[in-house]
């Protein structure tokens, strides 16, 4: 998912697509797209919207980060579920795994992700750090390996979900009928839980994102140190 204004880091997503700006000096599409393709990941639908050449011409087809990559344009902020309506309107799959083009995961992470959902209708990743923060980062309820509740009411939940989900076809049509706009993959979740599907938890380290200006000279600056340095 890779069509958001960044509304957050601007004035820098005002010239800047969220997804090319960089965390350890790459832009951290580049570092994902390598850990998908790490994964196991053979074929990427990337949905674009803001800026969205720039996006696009840094990924080309995909042949450098190891995987094949296609492109569909989300032409205005209409929620994380209608980017993956509009992926599957493209010929994407089931099963597949959905994630945000902002987010730098802990090497391996997404590999164990991927293995840690083999034989459950759906998945969604959760971590520790960074905590939950009302109302950006709900908790998620989760026991002995399943999803309970994708928004957990408990305060003191240490669990925060991570913008890491996987789809089987079994859970892929509660994406028909949701409310909105904008059309939110949490609410596909809560349906396919509520019909009873298996959604498997599973944890991962802690994850990075730039959410602030500020966040771009934290995220950098210990790379620009060291190579300053050498």
């Amino acid at each position: 998912m890779a069509a958001g204004e960044g509304t957050r880091l601007r004035p820098l997503t005002e010239a800047w697509a969220k997804p090319v700006l960089p965390i350890d000096g790459r832009p951290v599409i580049a570092t994902l797209l390598r850990e998908l393709s790490g994964a196991g990941i053979e074929r990427v639908v990337v949905v674009t919207g803001h800026l969205a050449e720039q996006v696009e011409s840094l990924v080309g087809d995909g042949g450098g980060f190891g995987l094949h990559a296609e492109f569909v344009r989300q032409p205005e902020v209409l929620g994380s579920a209608d980017t993956v309506r509009r992926a599957l309107a493209a010929g994407l799959e089931p099963p597949f795994v959905v994630t945000a083009a902002d987010t730098v995961f802990r090497p391996g992470d997404l590999r164990r992700f991927v293995e840690g959902v083999e034989g459950f209708d759906g998945g969604i990743a959760y971590r520790l750090e960074p905590p939950p923060e009302w109302p950006h980062r709900p908790p998620v309820k989760v026991v002995d390996g399943r999803v309970e509740a994708i928004i957990d009411d408990d305060r003191a939940n240490p669990r925060s979900g991570a913008p890491l989900w996987a789809f089987g076809p079994r859970l892929v049509p509660h994406l028909d009928g949701l409310g909105g706009p904008p059309y939110e993959l949490y609410q596909a979740f809560d349906k396919g839980i509520a019909a009873g599907l298996a959604i498997a938890g599973v944890e991962v380290g802690k994850t990075r994102d730039l959410t602030h200006p500020v966040d771009l000279i934290r995220e950098n600056f210990p790379y620009a140190t060291a190579l300053g340095g050498s």
